[in-house]
């Protein structure tokens, strides 16, 4: 059984995809690029302001689904420059001050929409 999570809290899909799945006690969130909810479009002109955005979007995502960044216990965070890493780091950890999720962290070549960041995460339920 599988339930679906959705809010205007967060960019709504822009593909085939839902924001995030209820299932087997876990909810698997899809990654979040900076886009803002209001116009769709990306905001932020540099990695602090667009990692900002991406944690207000995952934070309306957890909200929806009745959970917080406590309840977080993987995140992957996909960066076009791994020398960002350190500016994600330090705006990511401010969400997580104890007990941080497992974490993985890869550079890659190009994301969705010209993105500098994607973080995606898997929350257990309540």
């Amino acid at each position: 059984m599988k339930e679906v999570i959705a809010t205007d809290r967060a960019p709504q899909a822009i593909g085939p995809y839902s924001q995030g799945i209820r299932a087997g006690g876990f909810v698997f969130f899809s990654g979040q690029i900076p886009l803002d909810p209001a116009t769709g479009q990306v905001r932020g002109e540099n990695i602090g302001e667009q990692t900002e955005l991406v944690m207000e979007n995952i934070e309306g995502m957890l909200t929806a689904a009745g959970l917080g960044f406590e309840d977080v216990v993987k995140t992957t965070i996909f960066l076009v420059d791994l020398s960002h890493f350190a500016v994600v780091n330090g705006i990511y950890g401010r969400r997580f001050p104890t007990s941080p999720p497992a974490r993985s962290a890869v550079e890659v070549k190009g994301l969705p929409r010209g993105a500098l960041v994607e973080i995606e995460v898997i929350a257990r339920c309540r």
